[in-house]
C-alpha cells in the first residue's frame, strides 16, 4: 500500500472530468489536482511553451505533495510533454491520449471515427500517431476547435453562441460521417450535449476520462500502490495559479461537493 496522494493538472477545468473518474473509481484515494487557470488556455500556446509548464507543475507535485503517481489531465499537455515527463519522473505518469484513443477505437462500428481538441493537440499530430501505432483499418479525421475551452472556462456551456460555433466547427465532421468522436480536450464533455446536437445522437461520444481512470488503477493495483479500503474516504486537495474564487466557485458547480476549497499558488516569474 502507498498512502501518498495521485496528482493531476490540466490547463484549468477540464481535468476535473478525470477527476471525477478517479473519484468515483477510487474513494479511498487522495487527490491533488492543480488547475494553471493563470496561464490557460494552452491550446493556442506553442508546445515548447506548454511543456515548460508540464515540467514546471508536474516538479510542483512532487516536491510539494510528494504525489505516487502524475495524472497529466489535458490532452495538449499531454501532446507536448509526456514523454520527456516519464523521462525524468521518478514516479509513472500517465496523459489522457492514449486511453482515450484505445476507448475510441473500441466504439466504432463503421471505422469512420473522429477526434476534436485544441490546435495545439490536434497539430502536434499525437492521436493520429497513437491511432496509427494500432494498425487498424479505421479511418480517422480530426479538427481543432479554437474557442471551446473558453466557453467552458466562463461556464457557458449552453449559450446559443456555443452552439452557433458548434455548427461551425464540426461540419467537416458531420460530413465525414463518422459514428464514434472522441472529446480530445478535457473541458469538451462539459460540452457533451451541444456536441451532441450537431454530430447527431447516432455519433457515439467518447470521453477519455473514464479510460483514464481506469487506467490509473491497473497502473496503481500492479504496483500494489492502492490505499486499503478500511481507510475510509480519501482527501482531496485544489490548487489554482489563477483566481481561486472563481476556481472554487465554478469547479464546485462542474465538479461537485467533493471541491469544498481551493489554494492559491504561483510560479517563479521567469524573467526574475
Amino acid at each position: 500500500m502507498d498512502s501518498r496522494p495521485i496528482g493531476m493538472f490540466d490547463s484549468g477545468f477540464g481535468g476535473l472530468t478525470v477527476a471525477r473518474a478517479l473519484i468515483d473509481l477510487m474513494p479511498n484515494e487522495d487527490l491533488v489536482y492543480v488547475g494553471d487557470t493563470g496561464r490557460y488556455p494552452y491550446g493556442p500556446r506553442d508546445l515548447g511553451e506548454v511543456r515548460e509548464f508540464a515540467l514546471e507543475i508536474t516538479e510542483h507535485l512532487l516536491r510539494t505533495h510528494n504525489v505516487k503517481i502524475v495524472v497529466v489531465a489535458c490532452n495538449t499537455a499531454s501532446a507536448a510533454a509526456l514523454e520527456e515527463l516519464q523521462a525524468v519522473a521518478p514516479v509513472p505518469l500517465i496523459g489522457v491520449i492514449e486511453p482515450g484513443a484505445a476507448a475510441l477505437l473500441d466504439a466504432t462500428r463503421n471505422g469512420r471515427v473522429g477526434v476534436i481538441g485544441t490546435v495545439g493537440t490536434i497539430g502536434s499530430g499525437a492521436y493520429q500517431r497513437v491511432v496509427a501505432a494500432y494498425e487498424t483499418d479505421a479511418n480517422l479525421f480530426c479538427a481543432a476547435c479554437p474557442g471551446f475551452v473558453e466557453f467552458v472556462e466562463r461556464g457557458e456551456t449552453h449559450s446559443e453562441q456555443v452552439h452557433v460555433l458548434a455548427e461551425r466547427l464540426l461540419a467537416p465532421l458531420v460530413d465525414a460521417e463518422i459514428d464514434s468522436l472522441l472529446l480530445g480536450c478535457t473541458h469538451y464533455p462539459f460540452l457533451a450535449r451541444t456536441i451532441s446536437d450537431v454530430m447527431g445522437r447516432d455519433v457515439v461520444l467518447v470521453d477519455s476520462a473514464d479510460a483514464t481512470a481506469f487506467r490509473v488503477s491497473e497502473m496503481l493495483r500492479e504496483t500494489d500502490s492502492l490505499r486499503d479500503a478500511n481507510q475510509g474516504g480519501g482527501a482531496h486537495r485544489f490548487e489554482s495559479s489563477g483566481d481561486v474564487e472563481a476556481f472554487r466557485s465554478l469547479g464546485r458547480q462542474l465538479l461537485g461537493p467533493e471541491l469544498d476549497d481551493v489554494a492559491a499558488i504561483s510560479w517563479p516569474d521567469p524573467g526574475a
